[in-house]
């Protein structure tokens, strides 16, 4: 079996959370540094060794997007290594979330912009293909 050199030498695992507001819209941050640069994604981030899951996400929301969470359900677990130079092997934990206000203030060193989308706007913006899939299984129309 051919061995893939990899920057980390580990699996990296990250936990994204999917903020539906009380209009059903999703909160999607155009993100300022790698990976997806330029593309626009759900606020999340590494998990820390020793670090509860739910206790990531709630820090990965609040440092991007200065948001408290009430944390739902789980709605998929992603796997994605990327390609070339990047060559990362992440698994991503996907979970829907209920945001306790929706005053936005994003991290602007790592989030260009911030938006509340609608579910029939999504195919307007550019959003990586893991992201892409969840939002379809959360909106069932994406």
């Amino acid at each position: 079996m051919e061995q893939n050199e990899f920057k980390a030498g580990h699996i990296v695992t990250s936990v994204v959370a999917v903020i539906i507001d009380t209009d059903d819209r999703v909160l999607l941050t155009k993100r300022n540094v790698p990976p997806f640069q330029g593309e626009w994604v759900m606020p999340g981030g590494k998990i820390d060794l020793g670090e509860p899951i739910v206790a990531a996400l709630k820090r990965e929301v609040w440092e991007e997007v200065g948001l408290e969470v009430e944390v739902g359900e789980l709605i998929d677990v992603f796997e994605h290594v990327t390609p070339g130079e990047d060559n990362y092997h992440f698994i991503i934990i996907y979970y829907r979330c209920t945001p306790l206000y929706c005053d936005v203030k994003h991290n602007r060193d790592e989030v260009s912009e911030a938006r509340w989308v609608a579910a029939e706007e999504l195919a307007e913006y550019k959003i990586p293909a893991g992201a892409r899939f969840i939002l379809g299984k959360t909106f069932k129309t994406v």
